[in-house]
């Protein structure tokens, strides 16, 4: 075994962590993750800008896992921003700060970085898919969906579709009126339209593979387990029917009584909502009618990257 490391997904809506081993037979052996909502990207797309109090949210959560990684004896905290850092004016001067925290590494990712870091961990976690698929990562300021073979990308896209400007965008009411839930439906299907589905399309995928904080919420919420057991989740087929199920039930309740929904982690109350649509309006679009849920994705890849593993090596995790 080698020393540990610790990959940090920083988010528009959450902080992300994990510290691994790596082993040439498994590629990663999990140690410990963990993660927290901090809504970076509060009030970006209006302002331009990190509002300053998620700013501080957000440095004071990454010392927190930072300092959860060293005291397991992480050899690096290797940490990849993504949108909100990449598409606020001021994401220099926040990435800044980010390097001046003792034993951080940071970096900005482009969307098609941070496509190519998610598929190589869900093609260590899953292992082989079969055939040409699809693989979408929603986040809370950019939704990523790109076409693979094995692990050669055949094509991607980067949408600035995130979870956290559709709420701040469309859901005012408190629940979600029946109107803003189809004017989210009916802007996503256009954002699909007019800047994924043409480069999409023509490979045939016929297999979604979908990984992120929605698709791994949401099949909690179809198992009924009241809370996160990634052994459950992972690999999961999540259904179009089911989506459209859980997306009425949740948007119908008062966003308190939407927090308390069993298996909902904190924090992500008012984005389910509309990264459900964005979900459905992916399997709608490439005509697929259930999603293969993975619990790994860029955090795992951000590790493997580093070490240099690829899925020639065994791609199956225990």
């Amino acid at each position: 075994m080698r020393q540990p490391l610790a990959a940090i997904d920083l988010g528009t809506n959450t902080v992300r962590i994990l510290v691994a081993e790596m082993d040439p037979a498994t590629g990663l052996v999990p140690l410990w993750a963990d993660q927290t909502v901090t809504r970076l990207g509060e009030g970006l797309t209006e302002r331009g800008t990190l509002a300053p109090a998620a700013a501080d949210r957000t440095l004071a959560a990454v010392r927190r896992l930072r300092d959860g990684a060293l005291v397991l004896g992480a050899a690096q905290v290797l940490l990849v921003a993504t949108a909100a850092v990449r598409q606020a004016r001021d994401g220099r001067e926040f990435l800044a700060r980010l390097r001046a925290e003792p034993g951080v590494h940071p970096r900005v990712v482009s969307g098609e970085e941070e496509a190519g870091l998610t598929l190589l961990g869900a093609s260590w976690g899953l292992g082989a898919v079969a055939g040409t698929f699809a693989l979408l990562d929603i986040g809370g300021g950019s939704t990523e969906v790109l076409v693979a073979e094995g692990a050669r990308v055949l094509t991607a896209v980067s949408l600035a579709l995130g979870v956290v400007q559709l709420v701040e965008r469309f859901f005012v009411h408190d629940p979600v009126a029946p109107g803003e839930l189809d004017a989210c439906r009916v802007y996503v299907d256009a954002r699909f339209r007019d800047e994924a589905w043409d480069r999409i399309r023509p490979r045939r995928p016929t297999t979604l593979v979908a990984t992120a904080g929605t698709p791994t919420t949401l099949a909690v919420l179809d198992l009924g387990l009241p809370v996160y057991d990634p052994g459950r989740v992972h690999g999961y087929r999540l259904s179009a029917v089911a989506i459209a199920r859980l997306t009425e039930r949740l948007a119908a309740l008062p966003l308190a009584e939407r927090a308390r929904t069993p298996g909902l982690e904190p924090g992500r109350a008012d984005v389910i909502v509309p990264g459900a649509v964005v979900l459905a309006a992916a399997l709608a679009g490439l005509g697929l009618p259930a999603a293969t849920v993975s619990d790994a994705g860029l955090r795992e890849g951000i590790l493997l990257d580093a070490v240099g593993w690829r899925p020639s090596s065994p791609p199956r995790h225990a």
